[in-house]
């Protein structure tokens, strides 16, 4: 499943779900790199 995060004040990364972090946070896998952040909500309109 694809995810997305915000990694910065700015900058966010949309990869495959790797796993739920304990503060919060979420893993997805780019390109063989995992990189960590907070998850951007999808608000149904």
């Amino acid at each position: 499943m694809l995810r997305t995060i915000i990694i910065g004040s700015c900058v966010s990364i949309q990869g495959v779900f790797v796993r739920n972090l304990p503060n919060g946070k979420i893993a997805v896998c780019l390109d063989s790199t995992i990189y960590e952040g907070y998850p951007v909500c999808a608000i149904a309109a």
